[in-house]
């Protein structure tokens, strides 16, 4: 993978790692880093030796959403400008939450604006007691409209009027009720129970994994008449594969299964 300027990225174990890396500016998004976040997701996704994810932050945040620096930028742009920017965050977005492989948030600090709408990208999610977040956007005038693709399936829209409605700050307790968060721990045992999530993941079948995760983008966007055909096809589809098989052979002979590292 090529080396990133505003990322860090390290694979170790099937287990890729990807850390925001702005920490004198909370690991703010600008132009560059939703490119190379782009890049990023698009290479782990065609990348057989990486099986799992995990994203997260240098420093005291998360991800404090855009930089200063692009707001003041679009001040001047035209809709169109504004409209081919936006367009560039949406496909950042795309390839995070498309990944198609398990993506853990380790979310060791404040996530804002465009860093809650990361965090909404994760399959699983966990945080800090410390951990803050929020949907600002209204008090700069603007609105979380990109995110909300991301988010509002995730927290549901109830919770999404309210946060998005009031651009309130809230604290971890509050983003596990929503939805938003699976799991707080304390700031020591982060780094430890990313760890154990991490490897009970890459315990299981790759390609079932993403199967999984497609199944429930399907169960959440198919029309209903849909549904059947494709879970049916999908069971069918996965006892038939090689993996399947494979999987199956190695339960019933009480042995491992060839992807267990």
């Amino acid at each position: 993978m090529d080396a990133f300027s505003l990322l860090k990225v390290e694979i170790v174990g099937g287990i890729a790692s990807v850390t925001l890396d702005r920490p004198d500016l909370h690991n703010a998004f600008n132009p560059l880093m939703v490119g190379e976040l782009t890049a990023c997701f698009t290479a782990l996704a065609d990348d057989p030796g990486v099986r799992v994810a995990v994203l997260t932050g240098a420093g005291r945040s998360f991800c404090a959403g855009a930089d200063l620096q692009w707001m003041r930028e679009s001040l001047g742009w035209s809709y169109d400008e504004n409209l081919a920017d936006a367009d560039r965050l949406a496909a950042m977005y795309e390839a995070v939450n498309d990944l198609p492989k398990p993506l853990i948030g380790r979310i060791n600090g404040a996530a804002i604006g465009g860093g809650a709408g990361l965090v909404a990208c994760c399959d699983l999610v966990i945080a800090t007691d410390q951990a803050t977040f929020g949907f600002t956007e209204v008090k700069l005038g603007l609105v979380p409209a990109v995110i909300a693709r991301f988010v509002v399936p995730r927290i549901g829209p109830g919770h999404a009027r309210a946060l998005f409605l009031t651009g309130a700050r809230f604290g971890a307790g509050r983003a596990a009720a929503v939805g938003l968060v699976h799991q707080i721990v304390a700031a020591a045992e982060l780094d430890s129970t990313v760890a154990a999530a991490a490897a009970e993941m890459i315990s299981s079948g790759p390609r079932a994994l993403a199967r999984a995760k497609a199944l429930v983008a399907a169960m959440q966007f198919l029309p209903e008449a849909e549904r059947r055909a494709y879970t049916v096809a999908a069971i069918a589809d996965a006892r038939t594969g090689d993996e399947g098989q494979a999987g199956i052979a190695a339960f019933l002979e009480k042995r491992r299964p060839p992807w267990s590292l």
